[in-house]
């Protein structure tokens, strides 16, 4: 399935709608504009909230949680590297997914398994944070977009020191 994640430029909160191939509206994720770290709703098209991600403030490593129905389903941790952005989506059993990219060009690619499940890159041509996801089918579209968003916002952490 592909995606397009973009960022709204005029809120006060961070908030982003995801869109399918053709346009349409599919999720939207909407930022607490006062909040000790960053907090989301992800949201399908008719407002019900499909996960919670919480910033988690005091940690070496930047990390955030993704809670599912009010529990906690997966947490994702940007590893320490020198030269390329890794990070790790932990969910329950031995699903987890590693990401690896670039931190400058804004290409990770999601493995599971050893096997590759979904690509990013960003789109340079926007206003806004703009970036096409393409999730291989049967895989948890909501965790990984999910991510992608943790993703963007600790970049633009990184960004501002």
């Amino acid at each position: 399935m592909r995606y397009l994640l973009k960022q709204k430029i005029w809120s006060f909160a961070d908030t982003f709608v995801i869109r399918d191939a053709e346009q349409n509206d599919m999720f939207r994720i909407e930022g607490k504009v006062f909040s000790w770290g960053d907090k989301l709703s992800f949201q399908d098209r008719d407002g019900l909230e499909l996960a919670f991600i919480s910033q988690k403030l005091m940690s070496l490593k930047p990390r955030y949680e993704i809670y599912r129905q009010g529990d906690l389903f997966a947490e994702v941790v940007k590893e320490f590297s020198w030269f390329k952005s890794h990070f790790t989506l932990d969910v329950p059993g031995p699903n987890d997914y590693t990401i690896s990219g670039s931190f400058f060009s804004h290409e990770y690619v999601f493995e599971r398994s050893g096997r590759e499940v979904a690509r990013v890159s960003k789109d340079y041509f926007a206003w806004s944070d703009t970036y096409g996801v393409d999730i291989v089918d049967g895989e948890d579209d909501v965790a990984i977009l999910a991510t992608c968003i943790v993703i963007d916002l600790v970049n633009h952490d990184d960004k501002n020191g």
